[in-house]
């Protein structure tokens, strides 16, 4: 039986895009606001680009919250992507203010302390033994990232039994995270060519 996939519409950008890779990788994906569809996939998709704030806005003001929370506690796949990653957390500081999170994962995202940002671009990454999202990749498997803040307490996240991937960029963060049903990914797996399809490939084996 073929895949079933939901990617969130919750006013937030870049779905079609991650359609297009996951219908590539082999799923059935279907793209809506509605939340019971949601909860019955077998996988749901949380994309996100822009700012923390206005995704948990998006988020927020339809409802989706519970569903990605009641899934997880289900032991029902999810994958977080850029931003949809970020929301995972318990809180976002932009600029100065700090939004709340979905609190599904512990720690903040915050301003990477990096010279040069964005960090826009092509980047390896460091996956531990174990990983389920980058098993069989190479080491020097490179994804490609757009982002200025991001999670950077890679041992508090280890510490509460995640798989944590890093990235580096002015200091080490967390460019991927896996525990339970819940994964998630900083850089953008479905621009990420063949190693982003290979992960997307990985994550779906996980489903059904």
């Amino acid at each position: 039986m073929t895949t079933r996939i939901v990617v969130l519409d919750y006013g937030s950008g870049n779905l079609r895009s991650a359609e297009r890779a996951l219908e590539r990788a082999g799923a059935e994906v279907t793209v809506t606001d509605d939340l019971a569809a949601a909860a019955d996939a077998d996988g749901l998709v949380v994309p996100g680009v822009g700012a923390f704030a206005a995704c948990m806005a998006g988020i927020e003001a339809l409802g989706a919250g519970p569903v990605i929370a009641e899934r997880v506690a289900a032991g029902r796949p999810v994958l977080g992507i850029c931003v949809g990653m970020q929301v995972l957390f318990e809180h976002g500081d932009e600029h100065g203010v700090v939004t709340k999170g979905l609190g599904l994962l512990p720690g903040g995202v915050t301003k990477l302390p990096a010279d040069r940002l964005p960090h826009m671009g092509w980047n390896t990454v460091d996956a531990p033994a174990g990983s389920v999202l980058f098993a069989g990749l190479p080491a020097d498997s490179r994804f490609y990232f757009v982002h200025s803040y991001g999670v950077n307490d890679v041992a508090g996240l280890a510490a509460a039994g995640a798989t944590v991937t890093t990235a580096h960029h002015g200091t080490d963060f967390v460019a991927a995270v896996e525990r339970g049903a819940l994964s998630a990914a900083q850089f953008h797996p479905e621009k990420s060519a063949d190693t982003g399809a290979a992960l997307l490939r990985n994550w779906l084996a996980t489903v059904g």
